[in-house]
């Protein structure tokens, strides 16, 4: 992959390991209007799609969507940051991929992802962040990278996306950048890794 000057991370499931923090989050919103905790099967939705589509979707069928939306968007999600587990081997992966590339951040997280990345140290490393608030369509519309190229004046072909999910895979194919899963070899992608130090011959090869 010679020639990359950006490499563009997920949050959620990449840099950190949140499906916990997600979990707390959303079974917090429930227990609010006393409805059950989330199933498991209904975790995969939460951890890939915005919060607001999650809300709509844990709350479907209940008359407590608005208002549901309304707390979450005034409710301090500090406490939430604190459950989430940084990758390992993630700093010195940024560091070391900062001195030659740029770095940005495509999230389907909204108004948190400064709260996270600065709670957690990571801030100055990211050139870009781009979250689904920035954004008229989030992931899996690729917007967002689309977003990230013009900031850094690059084609498509001059960065690479790495990411955990589905619509990560899509988002990347539907922009024509090169994805690299992340734990999941599962999905179509240029490269699988399971471990954040295998992106470095990837990116640098």
């Amino acid at each position: 992959m010679a020639g990359k000057s950006a490499v563009i991370f997920d949050c959620d499931g990449v840099l950190f390991d949140s499906r916990q923090a997600n979990i707390n989050f959303y079974n917090h919103l429930l227990q609010k209007f006393g409805l059950p905790l989330i199933r498991k099967e209904q975790v995969p939705f939460i951890h890939m799609h915005t919060a607001a589509e999650s809300v709509d979707y844990l709350f479907a069928g209940t008359p407590f969507t608005s208002e549901a939306q309304a707390y979450r968007q005034r409710m301090d999600y500090f406490p939430f940051i604190r459950d989430m587990e940084m990758e390992p081997g993630l700093v010195t992966l940024l560091k070391r991929l900062s001195s030659r590339f740029g770095l940005a951040v495509a999230t389907n997280r909204s108004n948190t992802i400064a709260d996270v990345l600065r709670t957690h140290g990571l801030s100055p490393f990211f050139d870009v962040v781009v979250s689904s608030s920035d954004v008229r369509n989030p992931k899996p519309h690729p917007e967002s990278l689309f977003k990230i190229l013009r900031f850094f004046g690059i084609g498509a072909g001059r960065a690479c996306y790495v990411g955990d999910s589905s619509i990560d895979s899509q988002m990347a194919r539907a922009c024509g950048m090169p994805f690299i899963s992340y734990k999941n070899r599962a999905l179509d992608a240029d490269h699988h890794v399971n471990t954040l130090d295998e992106i470095i011959p990837i990116v640098e090869g």
